[in-house]
């Protein structure tokens, strides 16, 4: 469902209980149905959190955070999962895609940025891939997160203090 552009205008109206037939000025707003030139979406992984912008024109590139997603997750196990989606709705090498990613680690990074990804693909065409991107996970956020630590545990999440011998 793309975004509309909502244009306010102002506009002078006369009001019938003002005296002497005064004007007043008040807002209209118009709606402007026009195909977006990208879509957005934002996933989250762990603390990570990805902001995609899927460019319908452009050089078909694929940046985040303005360097070459390449440089930015080397090694083919990133490259099969960041082109899953894409490979899953048959729209490999049809966009330009603009991410800016925060937080987590390399691996939070990359599921926040699948997770993404697969929202704005089905915000393009709903019909069309939401039961794609379903079945695969895609639309899905991943609800496993760091367990925080606990009082009296030693510094960690579930260890527990040595108990005294005899």
């Amino acid at each position: 469902m793309p975004r509309k552009k909502v244009d306010t205008t102002t506009k002078e109206v006369k009001t019938p209980a003002s005296p002497a037939g005064e004007h007043r000025k008040s807002a209209v707003s118009v709606q402007k149905s026009e195909k977006p030139s990208y879509y957005f979406a934002v996933g989250r992984r762990k603390s990570a959190v990805a902001r995609v912008k899927l460019h319908l024109t452009g050089d078909k590139s694929f940046k985040v955070n303005d360097r070459d997603i390449a440089q930015y997750f080397p090694g083919e196990l990133a490259k099969t999962k960041y082109l899953e989606p894409f490979k899953v709705t048959n729209t490999l090498n049809r966009f330009t895609v603009e991410a800016k990613i925060v937080g987590s680690g390399l691996n939070g990074q990359l599921g926040a940025l699948i997770h993404a990804l697969g929202r704005a693909l089905n915000k393009l065409d709903t019909e069309k891939y939401h039961l794609l991107l379903r079945r695969k996970g895609f639309l899905t956020r991943d609800p496993r997160a760091r367990e925080r630590r606990k009082v009296g545990t030693g510094g960690k999440a579930r260890r527990q203090k040595q108990s005294p011998k005899r």
